[in-house]
């Protein structure tokens, strides 16, 4: 069946320059929660924007780690990252909620995202924290991983993610960005993956396998130079396409 929309999401309020412009495009929006990049100016004026433009605000927590960017596996005590994820949801809503706005979603950053595709003892591990700070929250994760099917056994409301700009493994992971090719600089390259996962539920791995993908929420990294572009591209292919940007 042919999809009639899709949400199109961005990681946003890290400081890159283009957020309020991306605000325009798409449909949900993961905030930084500060732990691995952005500070209280740009993480507020996401919220401000999100809010201006009726866009869906997501928590996006972290390893503690400002210094990698939260691009690092952290080996840290358990109980510590609790502590700090708990700290970020709560920064993140306390902010939202001064600026009119509700986190509706939870997506993790970087390296604890991509540990929790495939670690289920730490996928659990998140979902109970998740589960702790408020029972509302969508857990958005990478599709045909461990956290999405973790979330779905504790009773929380999943979104299955894919990427426009990143190329994927035979395994259904991303190909590490310490690879040189792990990022799609090519705007034709990054919409032709994202409409063959949208129209046929397909990609093509980098070691050119298909891998069938089945996603609900389609990122765009708002860090990444080409991001505006993406996004612009995304939306007008979409467009023509018949389908609509919906959270």
């Amino acid at each position: 069946m042919k999809a009639t929309q899709v949400d199109l999401n961005a990681d946003l309020g890290e400081g890159a320059p283009n957020d309020r412009e991306l605000l325009q495009l798409i449909s949900s929006a993961n905030i930084s929660c500060g732990a691995h990049a952005g500070d209280a100016d740009s993480i507020r004026a996401a919220l401000q924007n999100a809010v201006e433009f009726g866009v869906v605000v997501g928590a996006h927590p972290s390893y503690p780690d400002r210094e990698h960017m939260g691009r690092r596996s952290l080996d840290i005590p358990i109980n510590e990252l609790r502590d700090s994820i708990l700290r970020q949801l709560k920064y993140l809503c306390d902010m939202a909620s001064s600026e009119g706005a509700r986190v509706c979603h939870v997506k993790a950053h970087g390296a604890l995202y991509n540990d929790m595709a495939t670690d289920q003892a730490l996928a659990e591990k998140f979902c109970d924290w998740v589960r702790e700070f408020d029972t509302r929250l969508t857990v958005v994760g990478l599709a045909g991983s461990a956290l999405l099917q973790t979330a779905r056994v504790f009773g929380i409301r999943t979104r299955a993610e894919a990427f426009v700009d990143r190329r994927y493994q035979t395994d259904g992971t991303l190909v590490p960005r310490s690879q040189p090719d792990a990022l799609i600089h090519d705007a034709d390259a990054a919409i032709k993956q994202a409409l063959s996962i949208i129209k046929h539920g397909y990609l093509m791995t980098v070691t050119g396998q298909r891998l069938s993908v089945n996603a609900e929420t389609f990122c765009v990294h708002g860090d990444t130079p080409e991001a505006l572009l993406f996004a612009s591209r995304l939306v007008t292919s979409l467009r023509e396409e018949g389908i609509r940007i919906a959270s």
